[in-house]
């Protein structure tokens, strides 16, 4: 029986899993690398970390499953979004990439708005210029490292740096095309006036893929790193929303996943370009969608955060009863009533993208007290994250697009308590399918269709897809939520100028 592989290069580590043609998990691995913050607003990634770390993964999965190499018959990999990685001509990294919450480049998107115009832009490629996105990254390095700049043959996504690893092909899928504002969303091409117009060398853009487009075989020396066999297709894969969308069954209008990784957010399939400046758009890894997202820095995130600086308790009684620290967390949080009695969490501990597109805003507790303990802090945070999915959630409904039912996925859809908390702030319904391997899934499932072993995406969808528990609304909390939900909006707005200055 065939097997598929799956890479998910997210912010914290990698994930790599490996399944049968119906779905099933045979092995995970999962390997941690670090984010380096060597100045206030930077964020970046050494890319050979991802390929050390994979390489870690893949043979600890070929040992635990006993799988063989030549039992894998496709590879799928998903990545992070917004990187700008500079390739030399030999495959030799230049720099590290900035990540997706770096705002370094808050000055080049000015600049581009004041000399190309804002609305031009957007009528191209249907998202906003912030700091966040790819394309002002290759500016700046044009700008701050010219020689790295002219050095670069090409700038590579996440999930196309490891194509290229295994491969040695240079690709770009479209799904992580919406990085760049010379991307033309509705021809899935670049558009050589735009690049012309901001001075990007249009040779330095890799050949755009449908992600599941075969780009490539694995190559000998990528076969004597990782332990895979030579000539194993490997597919363009795409952004590991997308494929973490897929991985739980977003696959037709309206469908919609909730994002539980380290980011939070939401992404809402629609069949028609519909494109809003306080909101996401980019294509599906499935050829004729889109996704229209709300991307959050507050998801995961938050509670690895919270873990790490008020956690110690939690380890120390994890650690005695052999549970684990997250889960004595929920524990704590479950104690105090939903509205948190008055604390709220602003969860922009990165500046914050949809909908406020606001690099400056902070991260906040509002509603302290005496009377305030440990858990209502922890609480405070996780109803945070949900106000800022309801946020998005409201900004898409008001762009006419309607969702009834979010699936859960992340390592935060393992929460019962978080999970149930979204359902009750944001009024819809939640099921979870595989949580934590739904992106890997995503990937091996663009691998499994475009070697053939699924007709379509609809058959692998329709094969392979399981939901696991659902959380209907509770309206009495809901309503519960409501007068916390109004301060966390007016506290953002209350706090913008103080942020900004």
């Amino acid at each position: 029986m065939p097997k598929l592989l799956g890479i998910d290069i997210g912010t914290s580590a990698c994930k790599v899993a490996l399944f049968d043609e119906s779905g099933n998990v045979l092995a995970q691995q999962n390997e941690e690398y670090p984010v380096y913050y060597p100045q206030s607003g930077w964020a970046e990634q050494n890319p050979e970390h991802w390929w050390e770390a994979v390489c870690r993964a893949i043979r600890a999965i070929l040992e635990k499953s006993g799988v063989q190499a030549g039992g894998i018959a496709g590879i799928g990999v998903d990545g992070q979004s917004w990187s700008a990685i500079p390739m030399d001509k030999t495959g030799r990294v230049l720099a590290n990439t900035p990540i997706w919450f770096d705002t370094r480049c808050k000055e080049i998107c000015n600049r581009l708005k004041q000399e190309i115009g804002e609305d031009q832009i957007f009528a191209l490629c249907g998202n906003p210029v912030q700091p966040g996105y790819t394309l002002p990254k290759i500016l700046w390095f044009q700008n701050e490292y010219p020689q790295i700049y002219r050095q670069a043959a090409q700038f590579l996504q996440a999930n196309s740096f490891l194509v290229y690893r295994l491969t040695g092909v240079f690709s770009q899928d479209r799904s992580q095309g919406y990085g760049l504002h010379c991307y033309d969303m509705k021809k899935s091409a670049w558009d050589q006036t735009m690049c012309a117009a901001m001075d990007v060398d249009i040779t330095k853009l890799p050949d755009i893929y449908a992600c599941h487009d075969i780009v490539g075989q694995v190559s000998r020396e990528a076969a004597k790193q990782t332990g895979l066999l030579e000539d194993t297709p490997v597919v363009a894969g795409g952004l590991d929303a997308a494929c973490g969308a897929l991985g739980v069954g977003v696959l037709y209008p309206g469908d919609t996943q909730e994002q539980g990784g380290q980011a939070g957010g939401m992404s809402i399939c629609i069949d028609s370009y519909h494109a809003d400046p306080r909101l996401i758009l980019g294509n599906h890894v499935v050829p004729g969608r889109w996704l229209l997202q709300g991307g959050s820095v507050g998801g995961g995130g938050v509670m690895r955060w919270m873990e790490r600086e008020l956690g110690a308790e939690e380890r120390l009684i994890a650690q005695e009863k052999g549970t684990d620290p997250f889960y004595e967390m929920d524990q704590k949080a479950a104690r105090i009533p939903a509205g948190c009695e008055g604390v709220v969490f602003l969860p922009y501990m990165a500046g914050e993208r949809s909908p406020i597109w606001d690099e400056q805003a902070k991260g906040v507790y509002y509603g302290l007290d005496y009377a305030k303990t440990r858990p209502h802090l922890i609480r405070a945070g996780m109803e945070g994250v949900a106000f800022a999915l309801r946020h998005n959630l409201e900004v898409a409904e008001e762009c006419g697009v309607t969702v009834q039912t979010l699936r859960s996925m992340g390592g935060a859809a393992n929460s019962r308590i978080w999970t149930q908390m979204k359902a009750d702030v944001t009024g819809k319904r939640v099921v979870v399918p595989s949580s934590d391997t739904a992106t890997t899934w995503g990937a091996a499932m663009l691998a499994g269709v475009g070697i053939g072993l699924y007709p379509s995406f609809e058959e692998a969808v329709g094969k392979t897809i399981r939901v696991t528990r659902e959380h209907l609304v509770n309206w009495e909390e809901h309503r519960r939520y409501e007068d916390s939900y109004q301060t966390y909006l007016s506290l953002y707005q209350a706090l913008k100028p103080v942020m900004d200055r």
